[in-house]
């Protein structure tokens, strides 16, 4: 009985000993876990690029998991194809075929990647595997691999990949586990390391392109510096024209200035006496101590220059050759020593002709003379004769105007020290006038122009939109969201110090020459001037409601704002800059009534009372009266090919509108796609016997709720293929899977489908290659953006090859310039909405008057 008490406490014993061992390598395991988690960040935090970060994280798994052979495969966002990232392996090296892009997309790596599940294969498993076609087998067998996809949020954006040669190195479940969480936070430390890399990048780049810019500022600065030494040299001699000093100082001046810019140790100045035929020589200064002194006319090197009236440079070859020609003359064998190597002369020309020349020379190759040289010696040449021809008149007038000079200088000072006391007091009238006037037209607290300003700026801004219309304004009517909350709950210093925040913001919004002004409180307003369409008053509002919904911190307190614009788009009906502001504040006051923290454009509706503007008899759609405005679209042959038809309603209040601006004001979804629907059916009835009718049709018609409607409608059409409905490409962009669903079953059922207004915000190219469209209509914004802004005209080939390759017709608005449209044209553009070119329109007048001319 003791022994059978004894056993049961053994065993239960060994059980807990199991149990307490489990948890042990639970906890063993969850620790190496955080371990390694840890390690990842502390990694992704110090290494600057991916080069070094991976190797880390290798190093970092070999603690835990055989990764001697392990590599790491991204996807390329712009491909789609998976590319290689990092590689290390003890067999097989990186130039390996399975390496490649091509070989990924069947191979292993592959198959992990598409299945987005972590794999591991044996050597039998694996070759199972590939047996039964699930992947292709490249490069060296491994015994083991270990696959685990990378996400990146919900998407796979990669494998990691670590794999074994060795049949005992295996991997266990919680090698697995521990290399699925690596992988698990593995594109987020990626992410971390491209962007500290792009950084570092950026800064060397920037460094570079600033020590390059430094390098050449050097230089200019350098050219600089030699040019204005040259020209003060230059000015130097030019001043000894007007000194009053004796002509032998002024030959001796113009030698020390010649030596100080070139190599003059040996110069002379000769004149010419033209009616003795004599060359004397008045300064003369040789090394070589030849005789200077005067002689007769003969051949020699000074005699060239006379007679040709040039300047002369001669090199010692060149010497020999004139002398063989004959047109020098040696009257006296030199030696080796005292013959000049280089030689330099330039004439002295006056009105009366050449007086002379000066010379330069060089012996025993000290110095060659180059071009610059002589165009130096050109100038003092000219400098030389000056001084001679008007030395005479000089001397007589030097006295006279020395004392003219010392008394212009007495009076000068004089009126300088007047000028400078009177400079001082206009300057300083002048900045207290602008300090005034600056205080009369600005906010205190923001700095930013007044009321008044803001006005008197709108009213020459309507002025000149008088005298040319076609510059447009704008005006942005903002009221800040949440600024009673801000000002009662953080107290009003917080409030001002967001205010002068808002201001900052607000002129990071908009352009150079816009105008923004603080009405009061938390009003604010811009005037955008020189615009040529709404859409660039929309991107304003957009990027001011984006930039005020960032979070404003001070002292430890942050809030997130926000703004509701309201915008007035010039118009010829304004008389006043009233009427401007009342409708910018009725806009805004509708943004904010909607929802706040967006933007709306005015519309007359909104000046009506709310009695008026809810009056069912008045605004009901179903009860308005449409009529169909059909343009006609003509091909390359400038032959129309299809119509689009337009639908407008009688509005009571907006007037002749289209249906599209009228949707805006309706509240019911189902009454919307009833009477949108009645319109697809009128317009197409109406017109079907003129072929191919292009007509509008929301996107709303292809939810489940309505699509069997309208299926039911397009299944009964007999001349089914004179109807295409197009879409507009925002409403396609964010369309539910659903939606696109009834979208390609409305297309398999016969009518075309189309796309319109393309490009307007965002180009969504994969869109075109996802349905079979008919055509794709630009937008009107894109077409006038292809003719002002080179960059959207290199995004039109993109579009124009994707079209084409699908047989598709690349449509857009018909401008009125036929230059503009010429332009369309040689970018790709073959298909025009509107009137023919003038010239089809020319060659259709020509071919009528030819068939009922009388001859015919």
């Amino acid at each position: 009985m003791a022994r059978s008490v004894d056993e049961c406490s053994v065993n239960k014993l060994r059980k807990q000993n199991k149990r307490l061992k489990e948890l042990l390598q639970k906890y063993k395991h969850q620790h190496h876990l955080q371990y390694a988690l840890i390690g990842l960040s502390e990694q992704a935090s110090t290494h600057p690029d991916l080069n070094s970060f991976y190797p880390a994280i290798r190093q970092l798994l070999a603690d835990y998991v055989p990764s001697k052979n392990f590599y790491v495969v991204l996807q390329n966002p712009s491909s789609g194809l998976l590319e290689l990232s990092y590689f290390v392996d003890q067999k097989d090296t990186q130039s390996h075929p399975e390496l490649t892009e091509q070989h990924f997309e069947q191979s292993l790596t592959g198959y992990v990647f598409r299945s987005q599940a972590t794999a591991y294969f044996n050597r039998a498993t694996m070759a199972a595997a590939a047996a039964e076609g699930k992947f292709n087998l490249h490069g060296t067998r491994s015994e083991h691999w270990l696959g685990v996809p990378i996400y990146q949020d919900t998407q796979v954006i990669g494998v990691m990949v670590s794999q074994s040669y060795e049949q005992e190195l295996g991997y266990s479940q919680e090698q697995i586990e521990l290399f699925e969480v690596i992988a698990l936070y593995l594109a987020t430390a990626i992410e971390r390391v491209k962007k500290r890399e792009l950084l570092e990048r950026q800064v060397e780049q920037r460094t570079l392109a600033l020590t390059q810019s430094n390098h050449a500022l050097n230089e200019e600065i350098a050219q600089r510096k030699k040019a204005l030494e040259r020209q003060q040299t230059l000015f130097q001699i030019a001043e000894l024209a007007t000194q009053a000093i004796q002509i032998d100082d002024v030959y001796y001046h113009v030698h020390q200035i010649m030596k100080s810019i070139t190599y003059a140790q040996n110069l002379y100045i000769a004149l010419y006496d033209r009616d003795n035929n004599w060359l004397t020589f008045p300064y003369a200064v040789d090394e070589s101590d030849p005789d200077f002194s005067p002689r007769p006319f003969a051949k020699g090197y000074s005699e060239l220059v006379l007679t040709s009236k040039k300047c002369q440079l001669i090199s010692r070859e060149r010497g020999e050759q004139l002398c063989q020609q004959g047109l020098v003359e040696r009257t006296r064998a030199l030696t080796q020593t005292g013959r000049c190597t280089s030689w330099l002369g330039a004439p002295l020309k006056t009105a009366q002709g050449v007086i002379g020349l000066i010379a330069c020379q060089a012996y025993n190759n000290k110095y060659e003379f180059v071009q610059e040289d002589v165009e130096l010696i050109a100038y003092v040449s000219n400098q030389i004769a000056n001084v001679l021809q008007n030395q005479l008149s000089q001397q007589a007038l030097r006295q006279s105007h020395q004392q003219l000079e010392l008394r212009v200088a007495e009076k000068t000072k004089e009126l300088r020290q007047a000028n400078v006391h009177l400079q001082l007091q206009i300057d300083e009238r002048r900045k207290i006038e602008q300090q005034l006037y600056h205080d009369a037209h600005h906010d205190a607290l923001t700095g930013l122009p007044n009321r008044n300003l803001f006005i008197a700026q709108l009213e020459r801004t309507m002025a000149h939109y008088q005298h040319l219309p076609e510059q447009n304004f704008a005006v942005l009517f903002i009221d800040l969201d949440k600024f009673k909350d801000i000002n009662d709950q953080l107290g009003h210093q917080f409030g001002d110090q967001f205010l002068i925040a808002v201001a900052t913001k607000l002129k990071q919004c908009v352009r150079e020459h816009d105008l923004i002004a603080r009405l009061g409180g938390d009003e604010f307003v811009v005037l955008l001037s020189r615009l040529q369409e709404k859409q660039q008053a929309e991107d304003v509002a957009k990027r001011i409601i984006a930039v005020m919904q960032q979070p404003f911190c001070h002292q430890g307190n942050c809030i997130q704002g926000g703004a509701s614009i309201g915008i007035t788009f010039s118009h010829e009906h304004y008389g006043d800059i009233d009427e401007v502001i009342r409708d910018a504040d009725a806009a805004m006051y509708y943004a904010k009534q909607s929802g706040k923290g967006r933007f709306e454009f005015y519309h007359p509706l909104l000046s009506y009372t709310d009695e008026q503007a809810h009056r069912p008899s008045e605004h009901h759609l179903m009860d308005l009266h449409t009529h169909f405005q059909s343009s006609q679209v003509f091909g390359a042959d400038q032959q129309p090919i299809c119509q689009l038809l337009s639908a407008y309603g009688e509005h009571p209040v907006l007037g002749s509108t289209s249906f599209e601006q009228l949707k805006r004001f309706g509240s019911d979804r189902y009454e919307l796609t009833q009477v949108e629907l009645k319109l697809l059916q009128s317009g197409f009835a109406q017109h079907q016997n003129q072929g191919l009718t292009l007509l509008n049709c929301s996107a709303q018609l292809l939810e489940d709720e309505y699509f069997p409607s309208l299926y039911t409608w397009v299944s009964q059409i007999d001349a089914i293929e004179h109807l295409c409905l197009l879409f507009e490409e925002p409403e396609l962009s964010c369309a539910s899977a659903k939606q696109l669903h009834n979208l390609e079953t409305l297309s398999q059922s016969g009518v075309y489908i189309g796309l319109n207004n393309f490009a307007k915000e965002r180009c969504e190219l994969g869109l075109l290659a996802q349905f079979p469209f008919y055509c794709v209509l630009l937008s009107n914004t894109f077409s006038r953006r292809l003719l002002q802004e080179p960059a959207y005209a290199r995004m039109l080939p993109g579009i124009v090859a994707l079209t084409q390759e699908a047989n598709c017709k690349l449509m857009t608005k018909c401008p009125q310039a036929s230059a503009e449209r010429d332009k369309l044209e040689r970018l790709g553009i073959e298909y025009f909405v509107g009137q023919r070119s003038p010239l089809a329109q020319q060659k259709q007048l020509d071919t009528l008057t030819s068939l009922t001319s009388p001859a015919n």
